[in-house]
């Protein structure tokens, strides 16, 4: 099962559903997935779910759908285990950014982070849970996959947000402030943290 999601709302990619009222359910061969973004986006149905045969083929059946946007992002720790977080488009987020050519994901990760942040002396420490969301860009539907890693880094410097990218604010955020940050966040998100 995948969990793909149009703003918060999902789209989940499974080989069965059980009988239920508030999402409606497709045949992932044969959807007009811009009619189910629409749905998602202009109705109160809570999830839609595609309905394949076989649980090996669903996410590649429903890559081939839209364009694929592929990013690398960071849950970064300090010293003291705190999170780095952005603030873009009235949201808290983790830094992630789209790949460059010639450069690995894990090489994409920590390139957004540091330019998002302005932090460095990171090192990865594990791959977590990989995203999928999908999003608008002149007027054509695009899914990113974003894959994530989780990070330390040893940095003490200021934090430094990318204007240009609309980040407003950077912060390390301990175990309380996240919590609260998660009630303004994206739901890929909040699955990770």
């Amino acid at each position: 099962m995948y969990t793909i999601f149009v703003g918060d709302k999902p789209i989940i990619l499974t080989t069965s559903v059980n009988k239920e009222t508030d999402f409606k359910v497709f045949l992932l061969k044969s959807v007009d997935l811009t009619k189910v973004i629409r749905l998602l986006n202009t109705t109160d149905v809570k999830a839609v779910y595609l309905v394949g045969k076989n649980p090996n083929k669903l996410l590649k059946r429903f890559l081939k759908k839209l364009p694929n946007v592929i990013a690398g992002g960071g849950k970064v720790f300090n010293k003291e285990g705190k999170i780095l977080f952005i603030y873009r488009n009235d949201k808290w987020d983790l830094p992630k950014g789209k790949a460059e050519a010639n450069e690995s994901i894990e090489e994409t990760a920590m390139r957004e982070v540091q330019e998002e942040t302005g932090v460095n002396g990171l090192s990865i420490i594990k791959p977590l849970p990989t995203t999928y969301h999908i999003f608008k860009r002149n007027e054509r539907y695009k899914l990113k996959i974003t894959y994530w890693f989780e990070m330390q880094s040893t940095f003490e410097g200021d934090l430094y947000p990318q204007i240009n990218e609309g980040i407003t604010k950077v912060k390390w955020l301990g175990k309380k402030k996240t919590k609260k940050a998660m009630k303004n966040s994206y739901a890929n998100i909040k699955l990770l943290v």
